[in-house]
C-alpha cells in the first residue's frame, strides 16, 4: 500500500523520496523499526517519524518551539493521542486505542443489548455522525435506522434518540477524559499553569462527536478548543514539518 501512495505522488521517480510517518505517542523502539523498514521498502531513500500530537499542533497552527506548555488531544480513528508540548517535542504523553472505532463499537454493542438488534458499522457511524454526543443535549433528536433482529432473524426499523447515544458513548469518552486528567497531573507545574491559560487544543475527527468538548471541559475546568480543519490537522502537520526537514536534520 506505502509502495502505491509513493508511486502516485512521485511517479516514476528518479531519485527515491523522503518520507515523513506520524505514529502514536507511545509506540515502543521495535514498532519504530518496523515502520522504518515498510516505508525502506517500499522506495523511501530516508524516514523521517514525528509523533502524532507534535504533528497536530503544528497543523492546529500552534508554535511548538516556544518554552510555553500546549497540550494537545489528538482522537483519530484508532487512538486517541494526549500530549503537553513545550520547546518542540513533547513532555508527557499518552496513547489509548480509544477513538472514532471504539466509539462505534460501543454503539453496535449497545443496540445489541437495550433493542436486540444488530446493526453494521457503517450505520453506527451514522448514528456517531447524526445524533452522537457524550454531554446533554438541550433537544433529543432522533434518527430512524435499519438492522437485523437476532429473535427473528428478520429487518427491523428501529428509531433512535441522542439520549440513547449519551448512554452508549459516555463510557468510552470518560476514559479520554481520565486520559487527560492524568496527563494534567504528570506535567510539571509551571508548564500546567501554561494550559490553564491557553486551554486544551483538539484534535481528530473523534473530536467532532457532539458534546466532547464541553464534557472535558467541565471535568478539567480548562477551556477546550476544537482546532479548525480538525480532520487534516495531523496531515497538514505532517506535511509542514517536511517542509522543513532541513532544520529538523540541524537538530539530530
Amino acid at each position: 500500500m506505502l509502495k502505491h501512495f509513493i508511486n502516485k505522488i512521485c511517479g516514476k521517480f528518479i531519485f527515491a523520496p523522503r518520507i515523513m510517518i506520524c505514529i502514536p505517542s507511545q509506540v515502543t523502539e521495535v514498532e519504530k523499526k518496523a515502520v522504518i523498514d515498510a516505508a525502506s521498502q517500499a522506495g523511501a531513500r530516508k524516514v523521517y517519524l514525528i509523533e502524532e500530537p507534535i504533528a497536530a499542533a503544528i497543523g492546529a497552527g500552534i508554535d511548538i518551539s516556544k518554552p510555553c506548555g500546549n497540550m494537545v488531544v489528538d482522537i483519530g480513528g484508532g487512538t486517541t493521542d494526549i500530549a503537553v508540548i513545550s520547546l518542540g517535542g513533547s513532555v508527557v504523553s499518552t496513547s489509548l486505542k480509544i477513538a472514532g472505532d471504539k466509539f462505534d463499537e460501543y454503539i453496535v454493542k449497545y443496540i445489541k443489548k437495550k433493542h436486540n438488534v444488530i446493526i453494521g458499522e457503517r450505520t453506527a457511524e451514522d448514528l456517531k455522525v447524526n445524533i452522537g454526543c457524550v454531554f446533554p443535549k438541550i433537544q433529543d433528536a432522533e434518527m430512524e435506522i435499519r438492522g437485523r433482529d437476532l429473535s427473528t432473524g428478520l429487518p427491523k426499523t428501529l428509531t433512535i434518540y441522542s439520549s440513547e447515544m449519551l448512554e452508549a458513548l459516555i463510557e468510552p469518552a470518560m476514559m479520554i477524559v481520565d486520559a487527560v486528567h492524568s496527563v494534567l497531573e504528570r506535567t510539571p507545574p509551571e508548564l500546567a499553569a501554561d494550559i490553564s491559560d491557553k486551554g486544551i487544543y483538539m484534535t481528530g475527527g473523534g473530536c467532532l462527536v457532539d458534546g466532547l468538548d464541553k464534557l472535558l471541559q467541565e471535568k478539567t475546568g480548562i477551556n477546550v478548543m476544537i482546532a479548525q480543519d480538525t480532520v487534516s490537522c495531523v496531515a497538514l502537520g505532517t506535511g509542514k514539518a517536511l517542509d522543513n526537514l532541513d532544520a529538523l536534520e540541524g537538530k539530530r
